[in-house]
């Protein structure tokens, strides 16, 4: 078998065989199957598609690239969530604890930020100490002493979908359902968890922009996990606005500690208690019921001891940028816009985001929302602040702005919190 005979089956529009997939992932991985021969496979195939036998032994393939991780030792069941990525999406750091304190293990494998879509990583590495690299053994220790852990994923799991994924991003060809499903659901499986919750976002700040892909991507996922053993269900929610008030990485986290100590904004609040009452059903679980863990102090006390076990120090000042600056109301009237892709950009050319994987971030960077759309704001009232380490920084964001937001008479409507259910 060779390349060329799988890249000219896919891009006449033919199905790929089990033996053509099977071969070209483990070629691919070794080195025997150049990169420019797998960016012609990809191309073909967001050209192409791919049917469901197709896409479920393609992410098998994936996964059997390394190892597969085992939580069977454990006394409660496991539960997992994967968001496909937004602005203001801090929903794993309150929700993997909270799952924990009402019964379940969160073995949690969470990645890092690109572009205007923040990573869970580089949120929680803004407090002193923690650390997102964990063994195996680490990852037991941590889930046993706290319920939960979130670190990034090592290198011997799904090492195809890391090499695939790397060439995807500067090929043009991220955008496949086929490829964006068995990528997410390759690492997951992998992952071992025995249930899994996906938050599909939609809108202007996510990669699906329209609902109908979303709904495409999301039955792709829990048809894959389905097909490999792990329940599996999914969440459309929306991202034609920022989640929450706070966007950049220690911002974030400060956000999600309010949510555990009873407080936060309400559409965090609401969609962390729905994933994880999606979660614990997934899992098999029930007792204490979410809305109580966050009134009682017991998802905070399952919060402290999983950053503690990570080495971190919870109760640490978490760090500000050096300058800040608002951007008012232009006028009287409710808030109609505020363009979820519009305010990731502006956060991140403030320092909260990187443009290559190796970049660093500023851990205070990012932007406050004063107000929300739908609130009813006054002229020269602060609509916004932002914050960065050098002024410089501050016109960038605002260009990034420009149209993003808009005062008028009415309210627009916007998209459900939670749109749809899929599995």
């Amino acid at each position: 078998m060779d390349a060329i005979e799988v890249i000219v089956a896919k891009r006449d529009g033919h199905e790929l065989t089990t033996a053509q997939i099977d071969w070209v992932i483990d070629a691919y991985t070794r080195g025997e199957v150049a990169h420019e021969q797998m960016s012609s496979l990809a191309m073909a195939i967001l050209l192409n598609g791919m049917n469901r036998r197709e896409i479920a032994e393609w992410t098998q393939a994936m996964i059997r690239s390394g190892e597969r991780m085992d939580w069977s030792m454990l006394e409660r069941p496991t539960a997992d969530k994967h968001s496909t990525g937004g602005v203001g999406d801090k929903i794993t750091l309150p929700l993997a604890p909270l799952v924990a304190a009402c019964g379940a293990y969160v073995p949690q494998l969470s990645g890092r930020g690109l572009g205007h879509t923040g990573g869970t990583l580089d949120k929680l590495e803004s407090i002193p100490g923690w650390r997102a690299s964990l063994s195996n053994e680490e990852m037991l220790a941590v889930l046993r002493e706290a319920g939960a852990v979130i670190c990034a994923a090592g290198s011997g799991l799904a090492p195809a979908d890391k090499k695939l994924y790397a060439l995807r991003d500067v090929t043009g060809t991220v955008e496949s359902i086929p490829l964006i499903a068995s990528s997410i659901m390759s690492k997951k499986i992998a992952e071992g968890t025995g249930s899994l919750v996906l938050d599909v976002k939609v809108g202007s700040g996510a990669f699906m922009k329209t609902v109908e892909r979303a709904r495409e991507l999301a039955e792709t996922m829990v048809a894959l996990g389905s097909d490999a053993g792990v329940r599996t269900v999914a969440l459309l929610t929306a991202m034609d606005r920022p989640l929450g008030k706070q966007i950049g990485n220690a911002l974030e986290v400060e956000e999600s500690v309010e949510v555990l100590a009873g407080g936060g904004p309400a559409d965090v609040v609401e969609l962390t208690v729905r994933l994880a009452r999606e979660m614990l059903e997934a899992a098999g679980v029930s007792g204490k019921d979410p809305e109580q863990a966050l009134k009682d102090g017991s998802a905070m006390d399952a919060w402290r001891r999983m950053i503690a076990a990570q080495g971190g120090d919870p109760d640490a000042v978490l760090p500000r940028a050096a300058e800040s600056m608002t951007v008012d109301a232009p006028e009287s009237g409710v808030l109609t816009t505020l363009d979820a892709y519009a305010v990731g950009l502006a956060a991140w050319r403030l320092g909260a985001g990187r443009a290559r994987q190796e970049d660093p971030v500023s851990f205070g960077a990012g932007i406050t929302l004063h107000a929300k759309p739908g609130d009813l704001v006054r002229a020269g009232q602060p609509l916004m602040t932002l914050h960065a380490d050098e002024t410089a920084r501050f016109a960038r964001a605002l260009d990034a702005l420009e149209g993003g937001y808009a005062v008028g008479p009415v309210s627009v409507e916007q998209l459900p919190l939670v749109i749809d259910r899929i599995g």
